[in-house]
């Protein structure tokens, strides 16, 4: 990631340099003894390139060597630590059979034993009448005891290097336990005093050592307490880290206010017609959200705002009415989707009502080519296409706007941030700044998220249903009454209705879950024979709109769909949604799930069809999607529940992955951290005083320097 700096200054100020105190830690781990190539490549698997990384890379257990029996005296099951005289070497007599080696002291002996190892080696390790400390877990087999294993061997020159307690790392293949304490050991040794960046009555109030005190503590645990994310050097290091990660969002945030952008303001004639076509009013909540966006538009720099809708909010119709803002200005508006199911979607739901009022929307997707492609690429370029729905497509470089003024992006953690700024920033050249930006996303985040992940956006919130909207009746059933399941599915298409059939997420396997679904299509066909329809990620576009309008049209019944594509088809009339192994999914996937049905007038209803017995997560999760429709009451328990790792998909969507910070531990220091980092820059916009310029070390030292133009800056 190319380095850029955090400051509010000017796109075109060149990049701060890395402060030399830190340059010892951003050293390649090569540099550590003992590192060699391999070994440098495992380190960058498990925990990354340089020192510092290291030093992030936290303990996940003690191991006690004060154990220091006699041979004789050892407990079986306990961990321990001698010093034996190493005897005969026992090759095994076959394959399969262990390597066998004794070893002694002066009240008997006992086994070590080694599994699939290379007889010169362990000739090597352990010569025949050398002194050597052994530690490992003792084990009793056949009257005999014996180690598996050992976990250290050493020479008792090297005595120094045992540890009473020994931390534990977690591991990756290539590296063993004591080289990584080792060269931890070493990076931590490495890391320099730093000025301190931590107001001094914060500091004294929680009673929280220094930075470098802090790290020290942290890699040398004595008891199990102390690997605890809430001892005192733990939320010292979890607040550095949170710090760092609002005062690099609100200085992005800062930035992008001042970047430069262009008034937006539109007559006001094509949305009041369109409001008027709108079989529904506008809730409450859309009118405030437009208000918020209007006055975005309307300012002279660059719009950045999140736009949170639960399902059935009316996002797209919010979103539709923004552009024609754009296009009532005399110039464009782009919406990208992150598939083309959802993108065509989309273009379903507003073509129709731009059409009435006189404007064609264009679709640009990775499928369409040929004169229908140039004629889009051409109309966006003159100007005379005002608005487009598309895929990633839109940011590829032969697409050009005449006069690009707003840029929405729906579900955007599917995308990359890249894709997005390389969207907004597309227009005439020469042109004064880019688009503006709104970013919508279905999935309603907790606020703890909203603050690491989307601090520089303002956020805007759809927290009310469009009036007539059911509930939708929600049922959890053992897999053993599948057969009811079918019944009550057929009654529900009898009385007209249609029905979603979400196959089994077996494993993370687009294979294994197309298989499941096209099991399950072919024995609902033998029921529902001709009217079940499947769609999964491995058809061709024109294959799948052509089952989708199969399904919407009424021809087929039933569409069953593997979890690895979107079912969002908006189909009033589908009002049964079916969903296999419910325990496996998150909550935010089942609410999303459910909300495909429940659009229409109709009285809805949801199976979530489980396989017993559930663990106490699937049990919560399951209770917790009956009791309620509230998208953001559930997600605030799904990060409850699973914790802020997975809630918003991949590294890509741009969510801060904290190396130290636990959201389900250190909310508390969050909003600590957000207060002080707005207080900072309140008086210090630059960090230009003694203060400031610790903490312009303190971003470096997390990284923020090189994410901060990555981060949801729209």
């Amino acid at each position: 990631m190319p380095s850029t700096s955090a400051s509010s200054k000017t796109e075109n100020q060149p990049a701060l340099k890395r402060p030399a105190g830190l340059e010892p830690i951003f050293q390649p781990v090569t540099l550590v003894t003992g590192v060699g190539n391999a070994a440098a490549k495992a380190l960058a698997r498990l925990a990354g390139p340089n020192l510092i990384d290291l030093v992030w890379h936290l303990p996940a257990g003690l191991v006690d060597r004060r154990y220091n029996p006699t041979v004789a005296a050892a407990e079986p099951g306990r961990i321990a630590t001698m010093t034996l005289e190493i005897g005969e070497h026992l090759p095994s007599r076959r394959p399969g059979l262990p390597y066998r080696v004794r070893a002694y002291d002066e009240t008997g002996g006992l086994h070590l034993v080694f599994f699939q190892s290379r007889a010169p080696w362990l000739q090597k390790l352990l010569p025949v009448g050398a002194t050597r400390i052994i530690a490992g877990k003792i084990e009793a087999y056949n009257s005999q005891k014996q180690i598996v294993h050992p976990d250290l061997v050493l020479d008792p020159a090297e005595k120094h290097r045992l540890k009473p307690i020994q931390t534990v790392y977690p591991l990756t293949a290539g590296i063993n336990g004591p080289q990584l304490e080792r060269w931890i050991d070493e990076a931590v040794r490495q890391a320099p005093d730093l000025p301190e960046w931590i107001d001094k009555p914060l500091l004294k109030r929680e009673a929280w050592p220094s930075w470098h005190d802090a790290i020290a503590r942290i890699h040398a645990p004595t008891e199990e307490d102390d690997l605890s994310p809430l001892t005192p050097w733990r939320r010292r290091l979890a607040f550095d880290e949170l710090l760092a990660n609002q005062l690099a969002l609100l200085l992005v945030r800062e930035r992008q206010r001042r970047a430069a952008g262009r008034s937006t303001q539109g007559t006001g004639t094509l949305r009041a017609k369109a409001l008027k076509l709108l079989p529904y009013q506008l809730t409450g909540a859309q009118r405030r959200t437009l208000a918020e966006i209007d006055a975005d538009m309307a300012a002279p720099t660059r719009m950045s705002r999140l736009l949170q809708g639960d399902v059935g909010s009316g996002k797209t119709v919010v979103a539709f009415l923004a552009m024609l803002n754009a296009v009532e200005a005399g110039r464009q508006a782009a919406l990208m989707a992150p598939t083309e199911i959802l993108a065509r979607q989309h273009l379903q739901t507003i073509a129709p009502l731009a059409l009435k009022l006189g404007l064609e929307v264009a679709v640009l997707t990775g499928r369409d080519k040929g004169k229908a492609r140039t004629r889009t690429l051409s109309g966006l370029a003159e100007g005379s296409i005002k608005l487009v729905v598309g895929t990633h497509a839109l940011t590829q470089d032969p697409v050009e706007f005449r006069d690009l003024a707003l840029t929405v992006v729906d579900e955007q953690h599917r995308f990359g941030v890249e894709d997005r700024m390389r969207l907004s920033n597309k227009g005439p050249k020469g042109s004064r700044g880019g688009s503006d930006v709104l970013v919508m996303t279905a999935t309603p985040i907790p606020r703890t998220l909203t603050l690491t992940s989307y601090g520089d956006l303002d956020v805007s919130k759809l927290d009310e249903k469009p009036p007539g909207r059911k509930p939708v009746t929600t049922v959890a059933l053992p897999g053993d009454r599948l057969d009811e399941v079918v019944a009550g599915v057929a009654r529900a298409i009898a009385d007209g209705a249609r029905v979603y059939w979400v196959c089994p997420l077996i494993e993370e396997s687009e294979v294994s879950d197309l298989a499941a679904a096209r099991e399950r299509a072919a024995e609902l066909s033998a029921y529902f024979k001709g009217r079940v329809g499947l769609v999964h990620g491995r058809l061709r576009g024109p294959e799948k709109d052509t089952v989708r309008a199969a399904f919407a049209r009424g021809d087929i019944d039933v569409l069953v769909a593997t979890t690895v594509i979107e079912v969002g088809v908006n189909v009033p009339e589908a009002t049964v949604m079916v969903i296999e192994h419910a325990e496996r999914f998150g909550l935010a996937q089942l609410h999303q799930l459910r909300g495909r049905v429940g659009r229409g007038s109709g009285q809805s209803t949801c199976l979530l069809v489980y396989s017993p017995p559930l663990t106490e997560t699937a049990r919560q999760r399951l209770t917790v999607i009956k009791d309620s429709e509230d998208g953001f009451v559930i997600a605030e328990k799904d990060l409850e529940l699973r914790g802020a790792g997975d809630l918003l998909g991949t590294k890509q969507s741009g969510r801060p992955d904290f190396r130290i910070a636990d959201l389900e531990h250190h909310a508390d220091l969050l909003e600590i951290a957000r207060d002080d980092a707005r207080r900072i820059l309140s008086t210090d916009l630059e960090l230009a005083s003694a203060r400031g310029k610790a903490l312009r070390t303190l971003l470096y030292l997390f990284e923020r320097d090189a994410a901060v133009r990555y981060l949801r800056s729209g």
